[in-house]
């Protein structure tokens, strides 16, 4: 299981062309980094049967939570070492400095594969007690499981728990079944054999794709182009 898990550090590029944002685009504290990851089956598993943004495969994402002062900026400041990403991911929830989160993949341009969303203004006053419980959280196990309310996190259900009270972004049941052949993905069957549980199939959860794709939401910026986004 610890293979599948830390194999989802592993670098991988695209072929498709990167838009490009302006240059003076800068994030915002609640901003949400939608990450391709795209480097181990489980990956594939999850993007395969939930595209997200324009059918980006998105299989992670984290939350901007720091953001330095900029009265207390230095002439050297590069706020890509300053800024942290709060998100769950093996083996707990934690803080990543920005330039560790964006370094994590690439595209074909050498571009991370990170896409930007942002919670649309009428949604911007739930950002402010979403990331003070976000912050709450650190430490807390990451959910193998990906099971809701079992004591641990998955990275889009640290993110759906955050907003919860504000009823930002909703469950879904899930699916491990191929979309073509409507049977469960023999990757599942792997994996959940050696955790010993059961597949939660229609089981209620999310994922970062189906976040993305939430009309509460507006993608701002992109840095890379994330697999299979058109």
């Amino acid at each position: 299981m610890k293979n599948y898990l830390f194999i989802f550090l592993l670098f991988q590029t695209s072929c498709v062309e990167k838009p490009r944002f302006g240059e003076d685009f800068q994030l915002k504290e609640g901003d949400f980094l939608f990450q391709d990851l795209d480097s181990s089956p489980l990956c594939d598993a999850i993007e395969l049967v939930t595209p997200g943004y324009k059918k980006a495969n998105l299989s992670h994402i984290g939350v901007i939570v720091e953001i330095e002062n900029p009265f207390s900026i230095k002439p050297d400041y590069n706020y890509k070492n300053h800024m942290r990403v709060l998100e769950a991911i093996p083996n707990k929830v934690q803080t990543t400095r920005l330039d560790s989160f964006l370094h994590r993949s690439f595209d074909r341009n050498n571009d991370p594969k990170v896409i930007v969303g942002r919670l649309k203004p009428k949604y911007s006053y739930t950002i402010e007690n979403a990331v003070s419980f976000l912050k709450m959280q650190i430490g807390i196990d990451y959910d193998d499981s990906f099971l809701i309310n079992n004591d641990s996190y998955y990275c889009s259900e640290l993110i759906y728990d955050a907003f919860k009270k504000d009823t930002v972004f909703q469950l879904q049941p899930m699916t491990f079944l191929h979309p073509k052949t409507n049977d469960t993905l023999d990757i599942w069957k792997e994996y959940y054999k050696e955790i010993g549980e059961e597949i939660p199939q229609n089981k209620l959860g999310i994922n970062p794709g189906l976040i993305s794709l939430s009309d509460k939401i507006q993608i701002v910026h992109i840095y890379g182009i994330p697999d299979g986004m058109r």
